[in-house]
């Protein structure tokens, strides 16, 4: 795939079958040839692209040795464990109405992400799942309150077996399981993810005989969508994890090609763009604003991913979620008028054609006729156009990823371009993609704290 321009790419094209490129990426009104003084200067691109034409050779080195290779990224190739994965998978799908999947972070991001792009109603007889987050007492207990554990499922998801918030969700619920399906009925819907070895989670699965998947200790939970974690919900959910992955492997191959520049790369790009606004232009904040609801959690999932993975040294720049339309009223006068120390993400799919069309008989007032014809999809799409044009007009800098459409390959390929663009923007700054020593930190004061809690 040739370059275009030096202001964009061309996205590679689909899984077989189809030709159409997943998503486009246009970077060029990042660049202060096109906003002026608020974007990256072409010398500074040039700079920051030839920086990672050796890192994506160093990649790509990594990738034909088995011993250095990153199996994150391994994982886009692979099919025969979803095969291993597809009958537990039918067992949720045949057996219950509702799935409870208990997880946080790495744990529970993609998987959400995935599930909450589909576009199907939950009226095919395929359960729902109810992905949890967060510990909120009130909420929780209202939520597992509801729940007939008779035809419920329940998936436990913590890498290191001892996620003090995982651990404690789990523990609060199985009372409830244990009193309405008896100890003898939790082994048939309770499935538990971590790692082998000694575990705090996996020593309670065996005192229950719950069966327990091996989570791979090579890959952390933020780069962990692509892997069972994120795959059995998704396969749970009737979605299609081989497209997933497929949509991944795109990307992946696309990037890591022979003899393929950064310049022509649509991660490197992205991260060479983010670190260069950061370093030129005092660019502190990037703003992800997702135009489609059925993308919000892809913004949540990259949250973790890019703030955990670069936010070292003093490094690393802060990222932001937005709605779109809901925060051009909230949050647009801030960035157009307050501090020029953000770049924006805008996102989204195809949403013309989409949404019930206004009856002109019903425009009354001519200052709304506009509005006659159109649909909801027309706006979002209006708006979507206007915040980018808008953005770029007051030299604020905006990238602009097109999806083709919002489904399981496009999904995956937007999320290995994004954990490559992670990784690559680590590279330029120098710091450790895949550990978070700050973060281990807080969760040592966690278990203090509760300790203490107990003595008192």
């Amino acid at each position: 795939m040739a370059a275009l321009s030096t202001n964009e790419t061309a996205a590679p094209t689909a899984p077989a079958g189809t030709s159409a490129p997943l998503y486009r990426q246009s970077v060029d009104q990042c660049l202060a040839e096109t906003i002026g003084e608020g974007g990256l200067s072409a010398s500074a691109l040039d700079r920051l692209c030839a920086d990672l034409d050796p890192v994506l050779e160093g990649l790509r080195r990594r990738m034909r040795e088995a011993d250095t290779a990153l199996p994150f990224l391994d994982l886009a190739r692979a099919r025969t464990d979803l095969d291993a994965l597809e009958d537990r998978a039918a067992h949720y799908r045949e057996s219950f109405t509702d799935v409870l999947v208990l997880g946080t972070g790495g744990s529970s991001l993609g998987g959400s992400a995935l599930y909450e792009m589909a576009s199907r109603e939950h009226d095919s007889g395929l359960p729902k799942l109810h992905i949890v987050t967060n510990v909120d007492p009130m909420i929780f207990e209202r939520m597992v309150n509801r729940f007939d554990f008779t035809r419920t499922g329940v998936i436990v998801i913590s890498k290191s077996g001892g996620t003090t918030e995982t651990m404690m969700q789990f523990m609060a619920i199985l009372p409830i399981i244990r009193a309405q399906v008896g100890d003898a009925g939790l082994a048939g819907r309770i499935t538990l993810i971590t790692e082998p070895g000694p575990r705090p989670l996996r020593a309670l699965g065996e005192r229950f005989g719950l069966p327990v998947l091996d989570h791979d200790p090579r890959i952390g939970g933020r780069y962990s969508v692509l892997s069972l974690v994120g795959m059995l919900p998704t396969m749970i959910a009737g979605l299609d994890a081989g497209a997933v992955r497929a949509g991944a492997a795109t990307i992946l191959e696309d990037t890591l090609s022979p003899g393929r520049r950064a310049r022509e790369s649509d991660p490197a790009l992205g991260a060479a763009i983010s670190v260069g606004l950061q370093r030129e232009r005092g660019v502190g904040a990037s703003v992800m604003l997702a135009y489609s609801d059925r993308l919000g959690s892809l913004a949540r999932w990259y949250r973790q991913l890019w703030a955990e993975s670069l936010g070292k040294n003093g490094q690393g720049t802060t990222p932001i979620y937005g709605t779109g339309p809901v925060d051009q009223h909230s949050q647009l006068q801030l960035w157009l008028d307050g501090p020029a120390d953000k770049m924006f993400t805008v996102m989204g799919g195809p949403n013309e054609a989409t949404g019930v069309r206004l009856d002109p008989d019903l425009i009354v007032d001519p200052s709304i006729a506009y509005m006659g014809g159109r649909t909801l999809g027309d706006l979002m799409e209006a708006s979507r156009r206007a915040t980018t044009e808008t953005l770029a007009n007051h030299g604020r800098p905006v990238r602009r990823i097109d999806m083709r459409r919002i489904d399981e390959a496009s999904m995956g390929a937007l999320m290995m371009h994004f954990m490559l663009e992670t990784v690559l923007a680590a590279a330029l700054l120098d710091v450790d993609p895949f550990d978070q020593p700050a973060v281990e930190s807080g969760k040592v004061l966690i278990r203090r704290y509760l300790r203490e809690l107990g003595e008192n």
